[in-house]
């Protein structure tokens, strides 16, 4: 399938699942990708995986938490390829803890990683979408961002906050051919949940009608089919990749 051939793709958190996976997809669809991460040698296996594969694939050191390494990665980028035509926002942390004992240094690393570094790397890359009157812009939510998540306030918060950047910018920019969308994956087993107790995993299981974790191939999967000109005619939509563990308009 080359449905994305010829485009300039960058995914943020490129290094490992869901961004990974990410990149991988846009790759086998034809995209060039530029891998944005902090862990460079964990960039450059990915980048062998794509090139091995056929593809074209390079890694920029980026680090959406700090302001200055995001302009400069983002600067980076524009420099090598003039442009960036699908921005898949991947990169986020968790600091869970309950509202009582939070701290306000876990509220604030989560919040500025998770949606402020998407709102800045996403400015820095949009002039040249608007003025080729073409892009894609994907961010990756969950499904917490959509049900609220005990222990998660600050997690829940900025992927909230992902759905209605999501919904803002795409009335912004939908005169210049730009679609901006967002996926809210349910439990999918990737480093960050790997961290789960088998209580967690037990209860996550119980709340999933189809009864198994997704994988990050399957988050991939709805990235590339929104990155494409088959999802043309979409636009500020939040797509659930769940599992049913959430059903909600």
């Amino acid at each position: 399938m080359a449905a994305l051939q010829g485009r300039i793709a960058l995914v943020t958190g490129a290094s490992q699942g869901i961004g990974r996976a990410c990149a991988l997809a846009l790759a086998r669809a034809g995209a060039t990708v530029a891998l944005a991460a902090r862990s460079q040698d964990k960039l450059a296996a990915v980048a062998a995986e794509i090139a091995a594969a056929g593809g074209q694939a390079e890694a920029f050191a980026l680090d959406v938490a700090g302001e200055e390494s995001l302009k400069a990665g983002a600067k980076a980028v524009l420099e090598r390829y003039g442009k960036v035509e699908i921005l898949v926002n991947n990169a986020g942390i968790t600091r869970d803890g309950l509202m009582m004992a939070m701290k306000r240094t876990d509220w604030d690393d989560v919040l500025g990683t998770n949606l402020t570094g998407a709102f800045l790397l996403t400015q820095a890359l949009l002039r040249p979408m608007l003025k080729n009157r073409w892009g894609r812009i994907i961010n990756i939510s969950s499904v917490v961002g959509r049900t609220g998540q005990a222990g998660q306030v600050n997690y829940a918060s900025s992927k909230a906050g992902l759905i209605g950047l999501t919904r803002s910018l795409a009335r912004e920019v939908a005169s210049r051919g730009i679609t901006v969308n967002a996926v809210a994956p349910g439990y999918i087993e990737t480093p960050m949940t790997a961290v789960l107790d088998d209580k967690q995993r037990e209860a996550m299981m119980a709340a999933i009608p189809l009864g198994r974790p997704g994988t990050a191939e399957e988050i991939a999967q709805s990235v590339a089919f929104l990155a494409s000109d088959a999802a043309a005619y979409i636009t500020g939509h939040v797509l659930d990749v769940n599992g049913g563990m959430f059903m909600g308009a």
